[in-house]
């Protein structure tokens, strides 16, 4: 692609240049007719004045005399030194007085083929190899007529000298406009030319904020933009830091024990401490797993990951029903007992993110699994209204003190030196938040913790 400073005078060139052949153009057609116009009143104001000495009241003899002098005049006009002649265009010009079939007088120039034969008025007539221009007119109470006539290339030869005239002009500027457009286009992409400098040599770890100024309009916007474009990278940078930083710190933990129990069944002496080491290392495993996914799934649920998430319309109560029943044989092990609470006839149609309502489900009736007893009841219950739909966890587990039901939505946080990951809730606050829901944290009737989300219609666009 071209530069700017090329593009724009290349377009300033085309715009100028078309103008002026349209404005060019425009006067030629201008010049041309009005020249037509003055020519011809020149024809008629000379045909005029021929007029008048015809129909001049002397006697017949002295008319003649008149004649006859300037038939004279004209002839030594036409025979003498062509260095005292006078004008070049004199020669086009011409005239013929005519008496009926007679010709009473015409001029040295005049063509030899009778023009009175010319329709009354102005009419273009071919003689020989030359256009003139004709005009007749006829002397009121008489037969005589007077023929006025020009040759068309006098005209030709004025419009074309007017047109020089007036294009030469430009066209002798043109380079010179050529060169200040450059000059002027160039000096004022001086800034953008900085910009462009300074993005160059900076460092790619560095993610502060452009400092020129002052700079153009157009300019500080495009700077703006760009600011607020570094500034998102460095605080997804920071916070990428931050993950990545909390992830491995979570992660040292469950390793370190799964070394320990593999240790633990490599050394044992017995069949029943190797079995007992390897169920540890099984149970460590399948949390350790946990967390890489609850990981995962919070990287994905980054803000800045999706902003606009593509949605698809599913049956919530299907949706929480398959889950519950992957989740049926973890219960199993603990025996304890999931019950869901719904109305089968109601419109459980809602529009989600794919995978959003079983990650959902997962994590809280895996929370409420993990932390409740043994031998215990959780209790899933869905309700609807025309506007939302509410999904209420009640499990039987210690809950979590009033004090601390905030700090555990944020990511990491642990009620409780028995709590899991720290993870659960914020993906759970997360995908709420992205459905356009609300989380709340309640105490359940049962002494545990009640967690209720809702989650409003949406509409399909």
């Amino acid at each position: 692609m071209t530069s700017i400073r090329q593009r724009t005078l290349g377009l300033s060139l085309l715009v100028f240049g078309l103008s002026m052949l349209v404005i060019g153009f425009v006067s030629y057609r201008y010049a041309a007719h009005e020249i037509e116009e003055l020519y011809d009143a020149s024809l008629a104001q000379n045909a005029r004045l021929l007029e008048g000495l015809l129909q001049a009241p002397l006697p017949d003899t002295n008319r003649n005399v008149l004649i006859n002098s300037l038939e004279s005049a004209l002839q030594r006009a036409r025979d003498s030194d062509k260095r005292f002649a006078g004008h070049r265009y004199e020669s086009k010009l011409a005239f013929q007085l005519w008496e009926d079939d007679r010709l009473l007088l015409r001029s040295a120039s005049a063509p030899e083929t009778p023009l009175a034969q010319q329709p009354i008025g102005y009419s273009t007539l071919t003689v020989g190899v030359h256009d003139w221009r004709v005009y007749v007119l006829e002397v009121p109470g008489s037969s005589n007529r007077v023929v006025v006539s020009e040759r068309e290339d006098v005209r030709g030869e004025l419009i074309r000298a007017v047109a020089l005239r007036t294009l030469l002009p430009d066209l002798i500027g043109l380079p010179l406009l050529t060169a200040l457009l450059w000059w002027s286009i160039g000096w004022g992409l001086v800034p953008l030319s900085r910009m462009a400098e300074q993005i160059r040599n900076r460092d790619p770890h560095n993610l502060q904020p452009l400092t020129l100024s002052p700079l153009p309009q157009e300019l500080d916007t495009i700077a703006g933009a760009l600011n607020r474009l570094l500034e998102r990278i460095r605080i997804m940078r920071v916070r990428e830091k931050r993950f990545i930083a909390d992830a491995a710190h979570e992660l040292r933990t469950p390793l370190a024990v799964l070394d320990l129990h593999a240790q633990n069944a490599l050394t044992a002496d017995n069949i029943e401490d190797r079995q007992e080491a390897l169920n540890h290392l099984r149970g460590g495993v399948a949390r350790a797993t946990r967390l890489v996914t609850q990981l995962l799934t919070l990287a994905r649920l980054e803000p800045e990951e999706e902003s606009q998430p593509e949605y698809r319309t599913s049956q919530l109560l299907s949706e929480v029903r398959e889950t519950l029943a992957k989740l049926s044989p973890l219960a199993a092990e603990r025996e304890q007992q999931l019950l869901l609470n719904a109305d089968e006839q109601a419109d459980w149609s809602i529009l989600e993110e794919p995978g959003a309502i079983e990650t959902l489900v997962q994590n809280l009736v895996g929370n409420a699994i993990q932390h409740s007893p043994n031998q215990s009841v959780i209790s899933i219950t869905l309700a609807t209204t025309p506007h939302c739909f509410q999904l209420t966890v009640d499990d039987q587990g210690p809950g979590i003190p009033i004090n601390e039901r905030k700090k555990v939505i944020e990511r990491f946080q642990r009620a409780g030196p028995s709590a899991g990951s720290g993870l659960g809730l914020s993906i759970v606050e997360r995908l709420i938040k992205r459905h356009g829901g609300t989380l709340q944290l309640d105490s359940a009737p049962s002494g545990g913790l009640r967690v209720r989300i809702v989650l409003q219609r949406l509409k399909e666009e």
